[in-house]
């Protein structure tokens, strides 16, 4: 029974920590674009020109 009373406010400790930082993730706008990084995956990159790529005049 004494359990209870350390598991019982680290649970509730736990749950508003997971709770402020659910708020605070919408809050800054995390969750606005859900859409885009799976699209960002399938398109290519545009190849990066190197030094030995270019033609020097």
């Amino acid at each position: 029974m004494s359990v209870l009373y350390i598991a019982l406010p680290i649970a509730i400790l736990l749950g508003a920590a997971g709770l402020w930082a659910c708020l605070r993730c919408i809050k800054t706008g995390q969750y606005e674009d859900l859409e885009a990084d799976s699209y960002r995956i399938l398109l290519d990159d545009q190849p990066e020109l190197s030094k030995h790529d270019t033609k020097s005049s």
